[in-house]
């Protein structure tokens, strides 16, 4: 294989990605001309490159920023036209039959096949204003209007837990507990100090326990949850301010649309005969 040709189709794909539209702005664009509307971007070796192979590659260089004009389409047609010759070379070659080549041609095509579906499902199933609103209000209610900078020392028995507030009833620093006992790597270096959170960072019972305490005070019991036992003593808590709807709108969008698309596949494999 001519591997100018392959260098030519390596290089193409940076300089789409790249170009700017340098051209003038009164420069006609051919493709537009009515007696080329439908004809072939060029032929190779007697196979006609198909029109709208230019059209998409051109829709994506655009999406990027890129103008349509004479010089991009010259730019594109170059590009169709390597890809042509490598593959027609691949073809002679026996590569492009290749079992894992047909295997990656397979999921990409059922990729494209797949994305276009859901793509197309979501433009006929939007989401409404009244969702992205009722979504906001839920989060809005869920986060509180709180925030709780607290301490604690995470140890894996109850035991140790009851034998550490004991000593902190008899006057023992917190965070020199905390340093040398707490199996929390990520605070105990800190004296146990978690920083501020919102009550919703930690498993309920820790965040049950914490939001109950008055400042400065220590849980007199041991809080369990999945890692073991804590002993938490509040420092603070001081209001939040939860950011306006304009400010998670499209969060809220996407993450409302990834649900609906979720919900959509969990749908189709449950009617699905799946052996």
């Amino acid at each position: 294989m001519n591997t100018r040709i392959v260098a030519a189709a390596m290089l193409a794909a940076p300089l789409l990605a790249f170009a700017q539209g340098s051209a003038k702005d009164g420069a006609k664009d051919a493709a537009r001309k009515p007696a080329a509307a439908q004809a072939p971007v060029a032929t190779v070796n007697g196979v006609a490159v198909p029109r709208s192979r230019m059209e998409f590659l051109m829709q994506q260089q655009k999406a990027r920023g890129a103008q349509d004009n004479e010089q991009m389409r010259a730019m594109v047609r170059e590009e169709l036209v390597n890809r042509e010759v490598v593959q027609q070379e691949a073809q002679r070659s026996g590569v492009a039959r290749s079992p894992e080549v047909q295997a990656q041609v397979d999921l990409a095509r059922q990729e494209i096949i797949v994305g276009a579906y859901i793509r197309d499902w979501v433009r006929k199933h939007p989401v409404t204003d009244a969702e992205v609103q009722k979504e906001y209000e839920r989060a809005k209610q869920q986060t509180g209007d709180k925030e709780y900078r607290a301490r604690h020392i995470l140890v894996e028995t109850e035991g140790e837990a009851q034998g550490l507030i004991a000593e902190l009833q008899k006057g023992a620093k917190f965070d020199e507990l905390a340093e040398k006992h707490s199996k929390d790597s990520g605070t105990k270096e800190r004296g146990g100090d978690l920083d501020w959170s919102l009550p919703s960072a930690y498993e309920r019972q820790f965040s049950e326990a914490m939001t109950k305490l008055e400042k400065g005070k220590v849980t007199d019991a041991p809080v369990r949850t999945r890692y073991g036992y804590h002993v938490i003593r509040l420092d603070d808590v001081r209001p939040m301010n939860f950011p306006p709807l304009a400010d998670l709108r499209p969060r809220i969008q996407q993450q409302l649309v990834q649900n609906r698309v979720q919900e959509l596949i969990q749908g189709l494999r449950a009617k699905a005969k799946i052996e």
